[in-house]
């Protein structure tokens, strides 16, 4: 236990520092550092605020221990009340702090970017791939995030062919890089006149927008050209060459973006994207030629794999990967996700434990 005391110690050291270097002077004039370390701060709070109250505790519990050697017998009794409420309290810090030490993903503090599309069903897949966004901007909204449209296609029958967008808040890649994969869906389609139930597919690709100074992408590798914009988007639209579309030409990775205000932003958005989805499909590649799972056990991110369920007729969700299983799909579909990204993450946090063990 001393080797982790330890580690705790010298991280409530580093956020203590943290502390310190977020009041000077010299920082809080420089925006990327005062964002860097504000990511760290975050990361950190949890994990300092839980060993306080395991220290409290702890010494309690010894407090409790030194009483129960007292002659007078209604103080020994309530020593012994207190080291039963101690101890299995100890014994959760302890759970906790441990799942708060696996190792994380640098990304996951990140904003997040993400691309839904409609897959296997035509129409019908298109009008899920419309509700998924919907629940994710709902979720997002709840959580004080930030969602900005960066691309849209839609779809003649209603939601969209495509859909791609950033969502900046607080951990948003830590949360919700566990979306990626494909999407079922199963239900009577509004373009369905004989009231069969059909199975449709949508597939979610989330990846972390990178810092600035992460930006190592060659521009000679890159093809952009500029356009005029389509779709609703304001007085712009088909007016002047506002979208922007680049190619990064080794991957044949392609983004557009053209819901910004100007083309400057578009153009800006357009690199930061091309940027990370590079990012993302070389670490998918290397991960490949190690033979390693990707990311977690939880699963490989990969479009292919088919990750949840959604049955509207048993109002049923069903993850597959860690077996989560809930009858409130109107709740979930209206953004309530919160105790789904919760499990993810356990499960995801569990499994890294019992790597680490092994």
């Amino acid at each position: 236990m001393s080797k982790m005391e330890d580690r705790l110690d010298s991280l409530v050291e580093r956020y203590n520092e943290i502390n310190e270097l977020m009041m000077s002077s010299s920082v809080v004039s420089d925006r990327k550092q005062m964002a860097k370390l504000g990511r760290e701060q975050n990361e950190l709070t949890p994990i300092v605020e839980t060993y306080a109250e395991y220290k409290q505790a702890k010494e309690e519990f010894e407090e409790a221990k030194t009483l129960q050697k007292e002659d007078d017998k209604e103080l020994r009794e309530l020593a012994n009340a207190e080291i039963e409420r101690l101890e299995p309290a100890i014994k959760e810090y302890l759970d906790r702090l441990e799942l708060l030490l696996v190792p994380k993903d640098p990304n996951d503090s990140h904003n997040a970017f993400m691309e839904i599309r409609g897959a296997a069903g035509g129409d019908e897949a298109n009008i899920f791939a419309g509700d998924l966004f919907r629940m994710y901007a709902k979720y997002a909204e709840s959580k004080g995030w930030k969602v900005e449209v960066t691309d849209s296609e839609d779809s003649e029958a209603g939601g969209f062919s495509l859909i791609t967008f950033k969502v900046t808040g607080q951990n948003a890649y830590g949360t919700l890089k566990f979306e990626s994969g494909s999407h079922r869906v199963q239900r009577v389609p509004k373009t369905e006149s004989q009231g069969r139930i059909q199975t449709s597919t949508a597939t979610v690709l989330c990846y972390p927008e990178l810092d600035e100074e992460d930006f190592d992408i060659d521009m000679n590798d890159l093809e952009i050209e500029t356009m005029r914009a389509s779709g609703a988007g304001g007085q712009h639209v088909n007016k002047t060459d506002s979208a922007v579309r680049i190619v990064h030409k080794p991957t044949g990775i392609v983004v557009k973006c053209q819901d910004g205000r100007s083309q400057h932003e578009n153009r800006a958005t357009a690199l930061a994207t091309i940027a990370a989805r590079v990012k993302e499909e070389h670490q998918r590649e290397l991960d490949e030629k190690a033979g390693a799972e990707r990311r977690t056990k939880i699963g490989t991110g990969d479009r292919a794999e088919k990750i949840r369920t959604y049955n509207y007729p048993q109002n049923r969700v069903t993850d597959h990967r860690i077996g989560y299983s809930v009858n409130q799909l109107d709740r979930i579909i209206d953004g309530r996700l919160e105790d789904l990204m919760n499990a993810l993450q356990l499960a995801d946090q569990q499994a890294k434990l019992a790597g680490e063990q092994l």
